[in-house]
């Protein structure tokens, strides 16, 4: 078996839990999950301290099983929480936020994958909150068309949809996805809705060539997606599937160099970039 690689330097964030001590206790209070907290996010006491967070909704239960993510898997034993969305805005109001994403978890296991309990969030916080600006990071929804048709229909300011890596790896590391299926997606939305600005991310570190991602990009822009980010993976156990590189911060700056030369028109690129990271920024809030 080999040994598991060495971090770097400048892979030296450490997590203070005394900064989110707040957002916890608002979490709590209002029985909320959030994307940071579930996938051991790197940055949650940064983002937390900050007082911004990425809400999970849909439970915390994801119905893949891809190889990267610590996302609790299976089959969810709860039916949906009705009362979320409405939750959710009360956060987003008591917390002030000026931007705010919105994920789930995947659920196959609903008709529309959950697009509508996506689009009730959304109504929940406009009607609280109606100079926030919205963005909702989806799962493919299996491609159908109907259930992006809502979230697109719904005018959020950005809608998200992350491909992770490069398709040769898709069978390795994404169980139940397809490149080419989420590619569909970022394109259904613009072909939907031209206005809204769509946003993808990838992780490097599992064993990708500069080539492949470079083509990832190419795939992107013919998509007309509007912004990416590029963050490092790291596994959020030993269990989960291996780091097999840590790139070097000038790579990531290269790459961010070729994908705004490739008409992007917002790129985060970082060892901790994650698709939410400076979510803000992207618009200039």
């Amino acid at each position: 078996m080999l040994a598991a690689l060495r971090k770097p330097e400048w892979l030296n964030k450490k997590i203070e839990l005394k900064k989110c001590e707040e957002m916890f206790f608002y979490l709590k209070d209002l029985h909320l999950n959030t994307i940071c907290q579930e996938a051991r996010c790197p940055n949650i006491s940064e983002c937390f301290s900050k007082g911004v967070a990425t809400f999970l909704i849909l439970g915390d239960t994801c119905t893949r099983n891809c190889r990267f993510c610590a996302v609790k898997k299976g089959r969810p034993s709860q039916g949906l929480d009705e009362q979320e969305p409405h939750r959710i805005a009360q956060a987003v109001e008591r917390l002030g936020l000026k931007h705010i994403v919105i994920t789930s978890v995947t659920r196959d296991d609903l008709p529309d994958g959950g697009a509508a309990i996506f689009v009730e969030v959304m109504l929940n916080i406009r009607k609280r909150c109606e100079d926030v600006r919205i963005e909702l990071l989806i799962p493919d929804f299996e491609g159908n068309e109907e259930s992006v048709r809502k979230i697109v229909d719904a005018k959020p300011d950005i809608i998200a949809h992350n491909l992770e890596t490069v398709p040769r790896l898709y069978k390795e590391i994404r169980n139940g996805a397809n490149y080419t299926r989420s590619l569909k997606i970022l394109e259904m939305v613009k072909g939907f809705c031209k206005d809204i600005y769509t946003k993808s991310g990838i992780m490097l570190g599992f064993g990708e060539e500069q080539r492949e991602v470079l083509d990832v990009f190419y795939d992107l822009r013919k998509a007309r997606c509007d912004f990416l980010s590029i963050g490092q993976y790291l596994a959020p156990s030993r269990e989960h599937f291996p780091v097999k590189e840590y790139v070097n911060p000038d790579q990531f700056l290269y790459y961010k160099k070729r994908a705004l030369e490739l008409g992007f028109l917002y790129v985060e690129s970082g060892p901790y970039v994650r698709s939410s990271y400076l979510a803000s920024e992207y618009l200039g809030v």
